[in-house]
């Protein structure tokens, strides 16, 4: 159907791929699954996928570096799937450019609602819209010295130069540009941005940050110690 949600998902192990590719598919989705990074990287270039989930350990080319490829061409959500909730991969599949992850093994459901939060969050989602954080009553431009950030435009600039984000990247941005000066708990970001409806990883906020003060700016964003991050008015 024209209207599917197509996912490409990347998996060595046969029985996880099967028996996921099948359980999304009797979801709605449509999925392309690929047993490796390379043969995932050819088809996200032939298929261009709505979403695309990568396992962290696949063969020829693992999935950080998958996630990195495919950033440098496109802001397609991706989830990363880890086999380990404190391994260090989760981390730098996030600073790869992943949107979230999943841990191994994974309920079905939970995986399915993860993936539908995602698409939201990216106006994909099987038939519905993104969100977006409420504009501040006067709409248009908001400044903060060199960083300007056009919150019906959607586009950010630094000293007048464009700065390319990530549509999670965006969305965190327009969080924190809707109140300034205003102490925003990872919690309340989690529930904002990334649509958890339940508990998760803040490593998962912590990253995201760490990558947003990259491109607007080290110190724009502050670390309120104990309770989250606020912008610098």
């Amino acid at each position: 159907m024209a209207d599917q949600t197509h996912v490409l998902f990347v998996e060595d192990d046969d029985v996880i791929r099967e028996a996921t590719q099948l359980a999304l598919e009797r979801d709605g989705f449509m999925v392309t699954a690929m047993p490796d990074g390379l043969s995932g990287l050819e088809a996200f270039r032939a298929d261009r996928p709505d979403i695309a989930l990568l396992d962290v350990m696949v063969p020829g080319l693992d999935g950080v570096s998958l996630c990195r490829r495919i950033r440098d061409e496109s802001t397609v959500p991706v989830i990363m799937l880890s086999a380990r909730a404190d391994s260090i991969d989760v981390v730098l599949g996030l600073e790869a450019g992943a949107d979230d992850y999943v841990t191994k093994p994974f309920d079905g459901a939970v995986l399915v609602a993860r993936i539908r939060a995602v698409l939201r969050r990216f106006g994909h989602a099987a038939g519905g819209r993104a969100e977006e954080p409420a504009s501040p009553p006067n709409g248009g431009v908001l400044t903060f010295g060199d960083l300007e950030v056009d919150t019906e435009g959607m586009e950010v600039r630094r000293a007048g130069q464009p700065v390319a984000l990530t549509p999670t990247e965006m969305r965190l941005l327009l969080e924190f540009s809707t109140a300034p000066g205003t102490v925003l708990s990872r919690d309340k970001l989690l529930e904002r941005v990334w649509d958890y409806g339940w508990g998760g990883d803040t490593r998962v906020v912590d990253v995201h940050v760490q990558r947003l003060r990259q491109k607007i700016g080290q110190d724009r964003i502050e670390t309120v110690r104990g309770f989250g991050y606020k912008l610098k008015a």
